[in-house]
């Protein structure tokens, strides 16, 4: 018993703060974070010593983010594992569900198919029967013969273990995008900035301009 729980369970890290690596980073970046605050920009030797720190402060920021990644991969792998066996588990549970629930509405919308037409079917020979004694003068002498119907299906079933009821769900999909209220409609941003950075020259509705920024190499 006790092999079985060591293999289906996993220790997971959740205390960076008391990681010494995740320490000596952070109090290295804060060395950084002052240095880079005194810091005086006044010729290109001094542009050429903060690209320097520049390329010190990458190298940190990836080592932190290797160290996030640490913290944060293994949960994650473990969480995804998780849902794809669940998912696996509980097929069946969500199929059963789904089958038993389609029956009963196909029940209940045959139900109702035939207590509709047999109400309809007995209105057009009440109104023939109608129409028929105004034509001779007189009233309806003999019974019309009308068909049985069916009681419509109930709006709550109550059986041993509980009831069921029913409910309608409005639901939608789209016909017409360019009939579509601006209002719904959503801006899709990844494929904006893609555009944009491949060098568009405008987009109706979007403005588009240009910032300098920085790049750096490191050898």
């Amino acid at each position: 018993m006790q092999e079985n729980t060591e293999l289906n369970t996993a220790l997971v890290k959740i205390r960076p703060q008391a990681d010494e690596e995740v320490i000596a980073l952070h109090e290295q970046a804060l060395r950084l974070c002052d240095y880079a605050e005194a810091l005086v920009i006044l010729s290109d030797d001094n542009v050429k010593a903060a690209t320097n720190d520049l390329i010190i402060i990458g190298k940190l920021k990836k080592a932190m983010e290797a160290k996030k990644r640490e913290y944060l991969d293994p949960p994650k792998v473990y969480a995804e594992a998780i849902r794809e066996t669940y998912s696996s588990l509980m097929d069946p549970i969500f199929r059963a569900d789904k089958i038993t629930g389609n029956k009963i509405l196909v029940y209940r919308a045959e139900q109702k198919r035939q207590h509709q037409e047999q109400e309809e079917i007995n209105r057009l020979r009440l109104e023939a029967a109608q129409k028929d004694a105004a034509l001779h003068n007189g009233e309806i002498s003999e019974p019309v013969n009308l068909v049985e119907v069916v009681a419509p299906p109930p709006k709550h079933y109550r059986a041993e273990a509980g009831t069921l009821g029913t409910m309608t769900v409005r639901k939608w999909k789209v016909e017409d995008f360019s009939q579509v209220p601006d209002e719904y409609k959503m801006v899709d941003a990844a494929r904006i900035g893609k555009v944009v950075r491949a060098g568009i020259p405008s987009i109706p509705g979007i403005t588009i301009w240009e910032e300098p920024t920085l790049r750096v190499t490191t050898k």
